[in-house]
């Protein structure tokens, strides 16, 4: 059972296109993180959902970042502490309640409707979310409460739906949640036996694999 005490579920779709945005903090920047609920089902292939596109495809997309998936409870703590977050805020694709950073592990195979997902690596924030919400300190306050989120890849496809139940069909790497990558990331330098047991973790994204080593001096 998760933290959230109650049995893990598909809250939201959301998809979005990309455009060219203005923000307090910058000139025009284009990006598709502000997304839009879909409702009925939709089509989830290896390179994501039907409907939704890609700014920045350096940094995003691809067979390891087919979904972004966000913790619905993650939204009524970042309000208590002053963050404007509404649902959707962060660009996800999946709005999940049930589970959060802190309860998905890296290589959790995942049933959604008729699909099969599995968890690849944490979403590393960046000055993307800062531009979205129009304040510096939202960057540093994700990666201390390491409330960013989770990319899957796909492993079967299929339609999903909101409403939906997910279901853990396999855990590979107990103990080695979302959010303790992430942090090992972060404190690699001073912690580097962390990092590089984090880069053995099975599943994970190999471009993660070759970042925690990297910091870890390897």
């Amino acid at each position: 059972m998760t933290a959230a005490d109650s049995p893990p579920m598909l809250v939201q779709v959301r998809v979005g296109a990309a455009r060219l945005i203005e923000g307090p903090l910058s000139r025009p920047w284009r990006s598709a993180i502000f997304k839009e609920p879909v409702s009925g089902p939709v089509r989830l292939g290896v390179l994501g959902l039907e409907g939704d596109q890609v700014a920045d495809k350096r940094h995003h997309g691809g067979l390891n970042q087919a979904v972004l998936a966000y913790a619905s409870e993650h939204y009524l703590l970042w309000r208590e502490e002053g963050i404007d977050a509404d649902l959707g805020a962060f660009g996800e694709n999946f709005l999940m309640s049930g589970l959060r950073d802190q309860d998905v592990a890296i290589g959790d195979i995942f049933s959604v409707g008729e699909t099969l997902v599995q968890v690849s690596h944490p979403r590393q924030p960046c000055n993307t979310l800062a531009r979205r919400f129009g304040r510096n300190d939202i960057v540093p306050r994700v990666w201390a409460k390491a409330r960013g989120g989770w990319y899957m890849r796909v492993l079967r496809e299929g339609t999903v739906q909101a409403g939906q139940a997910v279901v853990l069909q396999e855990r590979l790497n107990p103990g080695w949640t979302v959010a303790r990558v992430l942090h090992a990331y972060q404190h690699a330098a001073g912690i580097p036996e962390e990092a590089l047991a984090a880069a053995r973790v099975v599943g994970l994204t190999e471009s993660w694999v070759l970042k925690l080593q990297e910091k870890a001096g390897v």
